[in-house]
């Protein structure tokens, strides 16, 4: 019953372009005019998605190699992702975070060898409660739906809180992630996509896929929404 409630609300405001607010016309609810004005993400690391002039390993990926193989974006982290972004993630605007979710499947549709799992990262239970839900399990969920995949919802938990991200740099936070992540399902052997809604300087992403890797993970690729400089 709730999903129902879900869908005709997101049906309803789907119905106008969430920017031009002029009709969208199509199911992820962002006409054709403006989604072509979004700030797609071209040449980039392949390891951490940091835009580049060429699609080269950047050099802090080359001074650290990453536990992540591979990332990728669909979007710069800049208007008017960005806002999309925060209205889905600080506002609670699913109809915003659905729309996203679509298109970046669309783009990001992964090469052969796919994922065997897409594992969204996890929030700690007190942030998750806070907010109502997690954004990178939304998201993971529109690319599982899109590429036909499953999604382990449970399969790594958060079990340290940690101080705010925002104001910290990579360093700050890969102390401040150090033994964040529990994993709790079977992962030994698998192929994992790690999904998240911005890559911003990659540790959260690099602290979850060592957690994965220590348990048996066969190899790691990462998928967001965006990227910031």
């Amino acid at each position: 019953m709730v999903y129902r409630v879900i869908a005709r609300f997101l049906s309803r405001r789907l119905a106008l372009c969430l920017l031009c607010h002029g009709p969208a016309g199509n199911e992820a609810g962002i006409c054709r005019a403006c989604a072509a004005e979004l700030p797609v993400l071209g040449s980039a690391c392949p390891r951490c998605a940091l835009p580049l002039p060429t699609a080269a390993a950047c050099p802090g990926c080359l001074r650290r190699p990453p536990a992540i193989g591979a990332a990728r974006c669909a979007w710069h982290y800049a208007y008017p992702v960005a806002q999309l972004i925060r209205r889905f993630k600080h506002d609670g605007d699913l109809a915003a975070g659905h729309s996203l979710g679509l298109l970046a499947a669309r783009q990001l549709r992964p090469v052969e060898p796919l994922p065997d799992l897409l594992v969204p990262v996890p929030l700690h239970w007190r942030r998750r409660w806070q907010r109502g839900f997690n954004q990178a399990e939304l998201v993971a969920e529109a690319l599982g739906r899109a590429w036909q995949l499953p999604v382990g919802r449970r399969v790594m938990c958060r079990i340290r809180a940690g101080a705010s991200q925002q104001a910290l740099d990579r360093r700050q936070r890969l102390a401040n992630l150090r033994d964040s992540f529990s994993v709790r399902g079977k992962v030994q052997g698998l192929r994992i996509g790690l999904v998240d809604d911005v890559i911003t300087t990659g540790a959260t992403l690099d602290a979850a896929a060592a957690a994965l890797l220590d348990s048996g993970a066969l190899s790691i690729s990462a998928y967001a929404l965006a990227r910031t400089p």
